[in-house]
């Protein structure tokens, strides 16, 4: 029975990158292992499975999406009865500790379900990874409107922008770049939404977690991840995330949403938001 598994969705990415993040999981002597989930149209990443005996290769030869790749991976870890599960980008890179860190808080604090470290860009500034769970307005002033100072506004409180992001909390919607997850709280249905082909996937998950354990967000220590924001920039990636808002409206409603109410109130009133 491994203590932890975790995967990495791929699809046609740079193998330096890919080994990064890969070797940043597996500098750990705990017992894990890592499964690589390739989406991409050939199998041309095969080879990096040769890097590691705990690392496991499965080729799709055809993109699932993000979610329903981590989804074959995170089967597994139930499969076995992995203790815990993580969603890695392969774009993530940490430092050695990080990952025993994270497991004995996991440990020590049986609540928590589902926990997001602090997230650096390389420079080694913060990203605001934060978030309520989202209301029409917020993903459409952030994408579509010009006016800065409304998005400004739109941001302070859907990014939580008065946190000081030093804090442990516990936060409604945690970023898919980094999912430490636990597997007794996947086994509720608590896997990907696969009618989510990306973007929101993490929102979507984020929120059924949180209806039956904590979500942390646990700034004891970072990561570092190379963020892009592909739907500002490619018009394809543009259209899923159009895609994906409206799965996620039409799955918990557009304009009336009790349970986003209580659990966004829940959030600003603990972190202290002043209007």
């Amino acid at each position: 029975m491994p203590q932890m598994n975790a995967s990495i969705v791929l699809y046609h990415n740079e193998k330096e990158q890919v080994l990064k993040a890969m070797k940043s999981f597996l500098d750990t002597s705990l017992d894990v292992k890592l499964y690589l989930v390739d989406n991409s149209a050939n199998d041309a990443l095969r080879a990096l499975a040769d890097v590691d005996r705990r690392v496991e290769y499965i080729f799709n030869n055809a993109n699932l999406g993000y979610g329903a790749g981590h989804n074959i991976a995170m089967r597994k870890s139930i499969a076995q009865n992995a203790f815990y599960h993580l969603v890695l980008n392969p774009d993530v890179y940490f430092q050695s500790g990080v990952i025993e860190n994270i497991f004995r808080y996991m440990e020590q604090h049986p609540e928590v379900g589902h926990l997001m470290p602090k997230v650096l860009y390389p420079d080694g500034t913060n990203q605001k990874l934060c978030k309520l769970l989202p209301t029409p307005l917020d993903l459409f002033a952030r994408r579509f409107i010009p006016i800065q100072s409304l998005v400004d506004r739109v941001n302070n409180r859907y990014e939580l922008g008065f946190f000081d992001y030093a804090s442990i909390a516990e936060i409604p919607f945690l970023s898919g770049c980094f999912m430490f997850l636990r597997t007794d709280v996947l086994k509720q249905n608590c896997l990907f939404d696969e009618n989510f082909f990306i973007y929101l996937e993490d929102a979507d998950l984020s929120r059924r977690v949180a209806k039956i354990s904590k979500t942390i967000f646990y700034p004891e220590v970072s990561i570092y991840h190379e963020y892009q924001r592909g739907a500002h920039k490619n018009k394809k990636l543009l259209w899923f995330f159009i895609q994906s808002t409206f799965t996620y409206f039409g799955k918990y409603g557009w304009f009336f949403d009790k349970e986003r109410e209580i659990l966004n109130a829940k959030a600003l009133e603990t972190l202290g938001f002043k209007r």
